[in-house]
């Protein structure tokens, strides 16, 4: 097939053009050269800017559009308006984030997405990042009527990953010391690796698949004790896990899912994000690999990574220190 992918040098991105490489597949890039222009340098690379500058995708034809880089809906719709009488397939990558209500389990492809009340906006934060995505959905659905494929990841984790959000845990762990570590262990936890998520969408743009599916993992539910409990037993640093109440983390004002990434307390109105229904995806095919393999390999990654070793996410090992020690004199008071 001859793929087009709007972006590509970056995470989720790289691992597409990598497994469509694998699979023998054309690949041209439309990037603006801004992040890594050095990789994949066998691939055709069109330079432009999908906000105003997209002379370069005229007068071309692709059988699919593999759209990693969309936030906007009035970016997004110029994309999808362009290349509608040149592709077949578009495929987009959106969010888990477009639901509007995460205080229910288990929600699906037909949860109400999030909406927003001036959508001209244009600034992506924590409260309009969803809303936004939907309407992004909705643009590329309207240019391609039955020829969009949407799919919609929760968190992206592994190589390349550049937002540390996961990479936190088998850093930290590996160092070794004591841990801390948010709640009682049983809040859930839902990731997929990237290389699993890329795989899974070439596939689904090989077989000409459309429609909206949630895209996260693992196929059996995973909890935050299991992913410190396999960052344990797959760097073998014998770290020292302490298990900190909900209620002392909020009142010293610590963050899920910045300061600790991956964890949201299941309570509140945030309480079921990390609950996706992902049965129509594993209907058609989504797999993953070992969580060890995971860990291991964004361990290996960090290593070598040209940012260097120093995270974007977590909390401080001076602030981590502080707080253990408070916990443990309140814990002693108790006792």
């Amino acid at each position: 097939m001859k793929l087009l992918v709007l972006g590509g040098t970056v995470f989720l991105g790289r691992h597409l053009v990598e497994s469509a490489l694998a699979r023998g597949h054309e690949v041209t890039l439309f990037t603006r050269g801004q992040h890594n222009p050095e990789v994949f340098p066998e691939v055709e690379k069109l330079r432009g800017d999908r906000n105003g500058d997209m002379e370069a995708l005229k007068g071309r034809t692709w059988d699919a559009a593999l759209d990693t880089s969309g936030y906007l809906p009035r970016v997004v719709r110029a994309s999808a308006e362009l290349l509608a009488p040149a592709v077949k397939l578009y495929m987009f990558i959106s969010t888990i984030s477009v639901y509007a209500d995460f205080s229910r389990p288990n929600f699906d492809e037909d949860t109400p997405t999030g909406t927003i009340e001036d959508e001209s906006i244009e600034e992506v934060t924590g409260e309009t990042y969803g809303p936004l995505k939907a309407l992004c959905e909705k643009a590329v659905q309207e240019a391609f009527p039955g020829r969009a494929l949407i799919i919609r990841p929760g968190l992206i984790v592994g190589p390349l990953d550049h937002t540390d959000r996961f990479t936190y845990w088998p850093r930290r762990i590996a160092r070794g010391g004591e841990v801390l570590a948010p709640g009682d262990g049983s809040d859930p936890v839902q990731v997929i690796d990237g290389r699993d998520l890329a795989d899974w969408t070439i596939r689904m743009v090989e077989q000409g698949k459309t429609g909206v599916y949630n895209a996260t993992g693992p196929a059996a539910t995973l909890t935050m004790k299991e992913v410190v409990d396999q960052c344990l037993a797959t760097t073998g640093s014998g770290a020292d896990i302490t298990w900190v109440s909900n209620d002392f983390l909020k009142e010293k004002g610590v963050q899920p899912w910045s300061d600790l990434p991956a964890w949201i307390p299941a309570e509140g109105d945030m309480a079921y994000m990390q609950t996706a229904g992902i049965k129509r995806a594993l209907e058609n095919g989504l797999t993953f690999r070992p969580l060890p393999e995971t860990i291991q390999d964004t361990l290996a990654y960090l290593a070598v990574r040209p940012s260097g070793p120093e995270l974007k996410a977590g909390i401080k090992r001076d602030r981590e220190k502080e707080l253990l020690e408070e916990w443990h004199s309140r814990e002693g008071q108790a006792g």
